[in-house]
């Protein structure tokens, strides 16, 4: 990952579930059916493309979002 993917897979992605072996989106991805996890993604896009106005950190918000449906479309392409 180059070093904008870095700083935006940090802000996106949270603490790890349990021991620390699986970070957050991998848990999530592998506990739903492939559309759910479309739908996850896509909802997270979504509200951060909605709650960028009002949360006072705009620029943050705005690039979680392109983090959320860059893997929307990183996954729709197959990976």
């Amino acid at each position: 990952l180059h070093r904008v993917d870095r700083r935006q897979r940090q802000m996106c992605i949270r603490d790890s579930y349990g021991d620390g072996a699986i970070e957050c989106i991998d848990y999530m991805k592998d506990n739903m059916d492939h559309m759910m996890f479309m739908g996850y993604l896509e909802g997270n896009a979504k509200k951060y493309m909605h709650r960028y106005r009002y949360k006072g950190k705009p620029v943050e918000d705005l690039r979680k979002a392109r983090w959320y449906l860059d893997r929307l479309i990183t996954e729709m392409e197959g990976g």
